[in-house]
């Protein structure tokens, strides 16, 4: 890998360059018409097949994560792209509305309206380091700011440097200049996100960093929106007929779950409510004993997560139920264990900072008494992305009820019988929830509406169809779907609706 050395930090002057660039870049990108952008999107998921073992060679030097995962990633990147380039040919996502005069409406006439959605402009987004090509360079992020018709410049992740570089590289082959570019280092970052030029962030990491980053973007003379998926502890809940019916079933999709990917992912499920008398102790020490050590991405993830999971072994109420907290030495200073501890609803309920994330192979189990301790506790938790319960339908459906009303007002995806690990990149995707998982909770970073952050409505009224943007022209050359009076109108329909 000697022809990707490790990129230095970027200067200010390489910020300023390449934001200048996106700034060039932007009109013609938002003039671009959606099939054309598709154009674009395919190509870069193409370029990435094509070059999938240079890529994943690269990514599993710098990661360690393994060719199959890294395999798996690079096609999930490439049907992210794939996906918003069909959405993008299905027009629908520019949502075109358009209301005609009407002199008779009540109180007062109504002027001919047309809005739609446009692109907010330049987009800085920040790389992950548990997703080197899911959640980075050409991750979710970068593609829906694509998909809206924005430029995007990427802060690289310092876990994976000379793969963001490569990509970035095979990027510009498809891109047009000032499309696509990376800057390296925390304090270009912070530029980044205080640049004039940029018009608003994506960002996956930490609570502190996302909070200092969205802190900065309010500051700004004129303040950007931040979109930010940072800390989710993801409860899952099981209730006494679900407990009784299919505990080994439970235990090891929730140990599976816990420690997939040594723990390295946003959905991990964090917390497990077990009803008090549950007798799993033996059978889950059994099942995360099974679970070998793994490497962690790097020291820093490494060392924070021991800080983490030492806190909360040494906090009062709080038991070892498995795993093994001394080090694993034989890969550097990475290689962790999984660990479970388990608590009561009541030492939770007086110590909140139980429920504080621990990113990695660590989870809590907390046993309850009552229903009603359990509904006190969870409405008492932090927002997460995700929500999941396991309960019987027939037996237990107004208890469900509850609980998923509950559940429902603390995070953005709530699973039923299943596992949280593992979110499909779809239509009807939600990747956000309550602070602290997401800034705001009304978006998703995952799936094809991901666009919505990076677009703003704009409307005009009465305006001579020559002048209109060609979207909303009566004609509608770019034979969108739109919604004209308020009823759907399909493309073929399209050409005549507008002069209702």
């Amino acid at each position: 890998m000697s022809d990707f050395p490790v990129p230095p930090p970027s200067t200010a002057g390489d910020v300023d360059h390449r934001c200048r660039a996106a700034v060039r870049a932007a009109p013609a990108l938002a003039a671009l018409p959606p099939a054309d952008r598709a154009v674009l999107l395919d190509r870069l998921a193409a370029t990435l097949r094509a070059h999938e073992q240079e890529i994943v060679t690269l990514a599993d030097a710098e990661t360690s994560l393994g060719r199959t995962r890294l395999t798996g990633e690079l096609h999930r990147t490439a049907g992210q792209l794939e996906l918003f380039a069909a959405a993008l040919r299905d027009g629908g996502v520019l949502d075109v509305i358009i209301d005609a005069p009407d002199p008779a409406a009540v109180p007062a006439p109504r002027p001919g309206l047309r809005r739609w959605l446009v692109p907010l402009g330049p987009v800085a987004v920040f790389s992950a380091s548990n997703f080197p090509l899911a959640f980075s360079v050409l991750g979710g992020d970068t593609a829906s700011a694509l998909a809206a018709g924005c430029p995007v410049v990427v802060k690289a992740h310092s876990g994976h440097p000379k793969l963001s570089d490569l990509v970035a590289g095979l990027a510009a082959r498809v891109l047009p200049p000032g499309g696509l570019a990376v800057v390296h280092g925390r304090q270009a970052g912070t530029r980044l996100v205080t640049h004039p030029g940029i018009t608003a962030v994506g960002f996956t990491g930490s609570v502190a960093g996302g909070r200092a980053l969205f802190d900065l973007a309010a500051a700004r003379p004129d303040p950007i929106p931040f979109y930010g998926e940072l800390g989710s502890v993801n409860p899952v809940v099981v209730t006494p007929a679900a407990a009784a019916a299919r505990p080994d079933t439970l235990i090891s999709g929730f140990v599976g779950s816990f420690t997939l990917g040594n723990g390295q992912f946003c959905t991990k499920p964090g917390l497990l409510f077990l009803p008090q008398g549950h007798g799993w102790e033996e059978r889950l020490a059994t099942a995360v004993a099974a679970v070998p050590a793994a490497p962690m991405l790097g020291p820093w993830i490494c060392a924070g997560f021991a800080e983490a999971r030492d806190r909360l072994a040494a906090a009062p109420g709080v038991r070892l139920l498995a795993g093994d907290l001394a080090p694993h030495p034989g890969d550097g200073t990475t290689l962790t264990a999984p660990a479970l501890f388990a608590t009561t609803a009541a030492e939770l309920a007086a110590n909140p900072a139980l429920a504080d994330e621990a990113f990695g192979p660590a989870a809590l189990i907390v046993e309850y008494g009552s229903e009603a301790e359990l509904e006190r506790v969870l409405a008492a938790l932090p927002g997460s992305l995700t929500a999941t319960l396991h309960a019987d339908a027939d037996t237990e459906a107004a208890t469900a009820r509850r609980l998923l009303t509950l559940l429902g007002g603390k995070a953005g995806r709530i699973v039923w019988g299943g596992w949280p690990t593992g979110v499909a990149v779809a239509w009807a995707t939600q990747h956000g929830g309550p602070w602290p998982a997401a800034t705001p909770s009304t978006h998703t970073s995952v799936g094809v509406t991901a666009m919505r952050r990076f677009q703003r409505p704009v409307s005009f009224q009465d305006l001579p169809d020559e002048l209109l943007p060609e979207a909303l022209r009566d004609a509608n050359p770019w034979r969108l779907a739109r919604r004209v009076d308020g009823v759907p109108v399909a493309p073929e329909a399209a050409t005549t609706a507008g002069a209702r």
